[in-house]
């Protein structure tokens, strides 16, 4: 074959190669266009009512706790408010303080020193023998040595008044020993102010 017919035939290979569309070097992978983006679940899932429930709940919880917090100082209070008008007796005849009046006083006077702005009435009383005189007087001795043993106990006098009702008042009725013994006492009352500290050593 001649020079001149082969150069014809060597152009075609170029000229097919050329046509070709070039590949990218890496397409990657596919992405999908169709795709659509959904919103995420109402609140991480929890529906309305759920969350509404919730609520209810905690305010209940909360209502709870203060209602027993409530309940425990006014149970608090009401031991304080109980030693403070715990009745002491008395022997027959007698204003001397005993050793079961001295330890009730002593709780009585760790309540007024937590209360100070709280004040107490003393009530002397006498059981029905003797005369009405004669047992004013002995009421009125047994309320003042009350009132002089929390003086002692560091209680200003000044919070602490007296009255005797001699055998006026009894506590119960009776001619026998024991009803003498429950009405020789020394009875108490708030008199003024509010209870709304409990001492340490009544606290349980």
């Amino acid at each position: 074959m001649k020079l001149r017919h082969a150069a014809p035939l060597l152009l075609v290979p170029l000229a097919l190669a050329g046509c070709r569309k070039k590949q990218p070097a890496n397409p990657g992978p596919a992405v999908d266009t169709t795709a659509t983006i959904r919103p995420p679940a109402n609140n991480g899932g929890v529906s309305d009512a759920e969350r509404e429930r919730m609520r209810a709940d905690s305010v209940t919880l909360v209502e709870e706790v203060a209602a027993r917090e409530r309940r425990a100082r006014e149970a608090a209070v009401a031991v304080a408010r109980d030693a403070l008008t715990d009745i002491v007796f008395f022997e027959y005849d007698s204003d001397e303080i005993t050793a079961t009046a001295e330890s009730k006083l002593a709780a009585k006077a760790a309540v007024l020193r937590a209360n100070p702005g709280v004040r107490l009435r003393i009530e002397g009383h006498c059981d029905q023998r003797g005369s009405t005189e004669y047992n004013l007087a002995l009421g009125q001795r047994r309320a003042e040595a009350v009132r002089a043993y929390l003086v002692n106990l560091g209680i200003d006098g000044a919070r602490l008044s007296t009255l005797s009702y001699g055998k006026e008042r009894p506590l119960v009725e009776g001619e026998d020993e024991e009803s003498f013994a429950r009405n020789r006492r020394a009875e108490f009352a708030v008199a003024g102010g509010t209870l709304t500290t409990v001492p340490a050593e009544l606290r349980r």
